[in-house]
């Protein structure tokens, strides 16, 4: 699963081929969430609420790349690295 963006010790992945919606994975210390990228909604798992805060706002300023990324990897190629939050 390629790792797309780190931050704050937060990382950021998408699945090759991954199921609808299309989501990523942030994963931060042994927590996991998957984020819903057209909502910015939790579809599952859980995460602090401080790290939550700094993947939503990284999330919503990076949507459209995303969402590119979410192509790439449905057509099974490698996703752009985005920028972390600063």
């Amino acid at each position: 699963m390629p790792t797309i963006s780190t931050f704050y010790g937060i990382l950021i992945q998408m699945f090759w081929n991954d199921h609808a919606p299309p989501h990523f994975h942030a994963l931060y210390a042994e927590h996991e969430v998957l984020i819903d990228i057209r909502t910015l909604e939790s579809v599952e798992g859980e995460m602090p609420r401080r790290a939550l805060a700094l993947i939503l706002e990284w999330a919503q300023e990076h949507r459209a790349e995303l969402m590119e990324d979410w192509e790439l990897c449905a057509r099974n190629q490698q996703p752009n690295k985005i920028h972390p939050l600063v």
